[in-house]
């Protein structure tokens, strides 16, 4: 199961990661985030189906064809964590060396978004104050990891429910 769970996760670790990395520098050359959420969501669609094949190669491969909920639930929610650690190993390196002024960039956008949607002045200094507060939060590593892996990881969980109940499969029963 070990080496089952490494190759899947870091499979779809890479993906992921190349994925952000890419959307990132493209976003730091014209800061429309519009686009970079829907790339950002479908990568991690496209990297956590390696949680579904993964488990199946170890159903398949390894067990006889048998799989209870619990062991498909296990082996994908630690290929999600792998691949979910690429991913926020991924942001911190490139926040910190490559867009140190995200949250700049990423707040003048947001609070562009509320003006433009016809927000009152009260939730456009509304947005500005949650802005400000998540930006001094963000100079918290801990914080930052954290909310970096709360925005991948729910996929992850998610992709893994559904594979472990799609793929659970027990074994014939025999009467005598």
């Amino acid at each position: 199961m070990k080496k089952n769970v490494i190759v899947f996760g870091i499979i779809a670790g890479l993906i992921v990661s190349t994925f952000m990395f890419v959307s990132m520098l493209m976003v730091s050359k014209n800061p429309d985030f519009s686009h970079s959420m829907i790339l950002g969501y479908a990568s991690m669609l496209i990297a956590f189906s390696f949680v579904f094949i993964g488990i199946k190669n170890f159903r398949d491969k390894y067990n006889d064809g048998l799989l209870t909920f619990g062991k498909g639930f296990k082996i994908g929610l630690f290929i999600s964590l792998i691949a979910s650690t690429f991913y926020v190993i991924t942001w911190v390196v490139e926040f910190n060396f490559f867009i140190p002024d995200f949250m700049d960039s990423y707040g003048a956008y947001m609070v562009k978004q509320v003006k433009e949607s016809g927000a009152s002045q009260l939730e456009i200094d509304k947005q500005i104050a949650e802005l400000k507060h998540y930006k001094e939060m963000y100079k918290n590593p801990l914080f930052m990891v954290l909310l970096t892996y709360m925005e991948i990881l729910p996929v992850g969980l998610l992709v893994t429910l559904i594979s472990a109940l799609i793929l659970k499969r027990k074994g014939q029963t025999q009467t005598a």
